[in-house]
């Protein structure tokens, strides 16, 4: 049986990087453990309301993990919204293990240790972990390299939204979904999407679906399974190659010490002879 409480003192202590944290990450074997769904798209498309409803058809034979990725206070720096108000209805379930993760300040739509988050409850004993998104739109591209499946959640009437996301994660997504599909434009928005996706070589993996009413949800469920039981080799190393990439660049920004950075760098601009690219390249970690 999966112990919450050990696995949320780990969380803590990975998030804050306290003593232990990278003895914690070092035993774990990242090749295998539960699938990682990714649950993306803009504020306000029911992302939450979609997770819920996923969650009470699996919870009932599988045990759930879901990292709720959410905006920061600026003054605490800890999550606004948080699991409980989201996901009250399971909150109690022991099949479900819900941990919300503020952004602190990190772009991409996730957290700054999503990524190792996601590692500890693949290797918790979980057979799903959900991850759901800051719902910042197209710079949500940090999803498709840490999930094995990526859920874009759109709504009829983010049809004028999708000319601005589609460079983005509109092209990077595994399936589309169409909530609130009662809504006027739904149709609209599905021949829009599927002609996007024709134009670039896509399967139209589109479908629609209204969570409060729990329209479309074992579909979507399908959907998701047998995206997860045929993986593409090639896409798979090109996510772990982010990962990786990932990880380096917080390393490197570790091997920084800010404020004498930064006195190097006035002074560099003081000298009235400063190059950008002469300095990035000179720098060493």
């Amino acid at each position: 049986m999966i112990q919450y409480k050990d696995l949320s003192r780990q969380i803590t202590i990975i998030e804050n990087e306290l003593d232990g944290y990278e003895e914690i990450l070092s035993q774990l074997n990242t090749s295998v453990g539960a699938k990682v769904i990714g649950i993306t798209g803009p504020p306000g498309a029911g992302k939450s309301t979609l997770l819920n409803a996923l969650i009470s058809e699996l919870c009932i034979k599988h045990k759930v993990a879901v990292i709720a990725v959410d905006p920061s206070s600026p003054f605490s720096h800890g999550a606004l919204l948080g699991d409980r108000l989201r996901m009250m209805q399971h909150h109690n379930n022991s099949n479900v293990y819900i941990r919300s993760l503020a952004t602190r300040g990190v772009l991409g739509g996730l957290s700054a240790k999503t990524m190792e988050v996601a590692d500890l409850c693949r290797n918790a004993g979980f057979d799903y972990v959900f991850i759901e998104t800051v719902g910042v739109g197209q710079s949500e591209m940090e999803i498709v390299s840490l999930a094995d499946v990526t859920v874009l959640v759109l709504v009829p009437e983010s049809g004028d939204d999708i000319q601005a996301m589609k460079a983005g994660i509109m092209e990077a997504a595994d399936m589309y979904v169409i909530n609130k599909h009662d809504r006027d434009g739904a149709d609209r928005l599905f021949l829009h999407l599927s002609n996007l996706l024709q134009m670039h070589h896509k399967p139209a993996t589109i479908l629609k679906t209204s969570a409060i009413n729990n329209e479309g949800i074992l579909q979507l469920l399908s959907m998701i399974e047998k995206a997860l039981e045929n993986p593409n080799e090639n896409t798979l190393l090109d996510k772990v190659y982010l990962r990786v990439m990932h990880l380096l660049y917080g390393q490197c920004r570790k091997k920084i010490n800010s404020l004498d950075f930064r006195h190097q760098l006035e002074e560099e601009i003081k000298s009235g002879n400063f190059n950008i690219h002469k300095f990035v390249k000179n720098i060493r970690f």
